[in-house]
């Protein structure tokens, strides 16, 4: 299905944990052009607070590094947003999205993608062991007017 793009925004913020609230607040700002509920608004805020999280925490565990996010919205209600970094890598992305999972060990809580994919309609993972991760949530705004 070809979706018609409305508008697009590209943001980079270092991983430093000040810019997660950052990160929410600015791509949900982007998405209420969609006249989202307020339900629609938090289930946004909750994956992408998740997401730059992993980053911030799993992607530079020993580092600061840049993440990187673009957020598009389409004619049809959709929302997509990419979250990316350059950091250490997934080795095993199934066993990563195992609820309970974390490879910090009982230190963390290992819920986050299953967080993001219980707020979101979909959620993909793409990544390579030393060169980073791009985690794709998507979320269909039915937003207040329909």
């Amino acid at each position: 299905m070809k979706h018609t793009l409305i508008n697009q925004v590209k943001l980079e913020m270092d991983s430093r944990s000040v810019n997660e609230g950052f990160a929410r607040a600015a791509v949900s700002a982007f998405a209420a052009q969609l006249d989202p509920t307020v339900e629609e608004l938090t289930d946004i805020k909750t994956a992408v607070s998740e997401a730059v999280t992993n980053c911030i925490v799993h992607a530079y565990p020993d580092t600061r590094g840049k993440i990187t996010l673009w957020v598009r919205v389409y004619g049809d209600g959709l929302v997509r947003i990419l979250v990316k970094d350059r950091g250490c890598g997934i080795a095993d992305i199934a066993k990563a999205r195992e609820p309970l999972y974390s490879s910090l060990g009982e230190e963390r809580a290992g819920l986050g993608f299953a967080v993001m994919e219980s707020f979101m309609d979909k959620l993909s993972v793409r990544s390579r062991a030393g060169a980073g991760t791009s985690v794709t949530l998507e979320k269909r705004i039915k937003g207040r007017a329909q």
